[in-house]
């Protein structure tokens, strides 16, 4: 999100992964910012380990799923708080609050939490790379991890919105490793 104190509380309440860092926030209130996907779903999983989870929404309805969207709405745990976006992650130590504004009132105010998971304009870096991609930016692979250009591999995050784990890039990249390794044998 690039707002004050996002890079300062990595690892202090701001989180990009829920099932990483979820349970330090056991029996804590959390905030998830986005509205896709990526961010409901995280704030379902959350919602199993926190004591409240706040979606934080610049819209006033969600991007994901319709299944996913009524399983957060129908949750106790969940609440909303759309068309806001947040100005500043703040705390002592550790986050102690976000600063929120309505963006259509352009109300601000301070909104007490735990811990901030970041949902919201997630892209996959794969601009530089002349491939074929998806609308969202993905690199399309096959299930050896090649690319739509010969002798190029791709694996881990830049291929898929889904699995954002160390674990699951760690296994493409053995993939897409023994797969390059299968190519240049392969070379004259």
């Amino acid at each position: 999100m690039n707002v004050k104190g996002e890079k300062e509380f990595v690892g202090k309440g701001v989180s990009y992964c829920a099932t990483c860092d979820g349970p330090f926030f056991t029996g804590k209130e959390v905030v998830v910012v986005g509205g896709g996907d990526s961010a409901v779903t995280e704030a379902l999983y959350l919602s199993k380990i926190a004591s409240k989870v706040h979606i934080v929404h610049r819209r006033d309805q969600l991007r994901a799923e319709k299944i996913n969207e009524e399983k957060a709405r129908a949750n106790p745990r969940i609440d909303f708080v759309w068309n806001t976006v947040v100005q500043e992650i703040a705390g002592t130590n550790l986050v102690g609050k976000v600063v929120l504004k309505d963006v259509k009132t352009g109300q601000v105010r301070d909104f007490r939490t735990d811990g901030v998971f970041i949902y919201a304009g997630r892209k996959p870096n794969t601009e530089f790379a002349n491939l074929d991609k998806d609308s969202a930016g993905y690199v399309k692979t096959n299930d050896a991890c090649e690319t739509s250009v010969k002798g190029i591999f791709a694996a881990g995050d830049c291929t898929s919105p889904r699995w954002k784990q160390i674990a699951t890039a760690v296994g493409e990249g053995v993939k897409a490793a023994m797969s390059a390794e299968k190519y240049i044998e392969g070379l004259d």
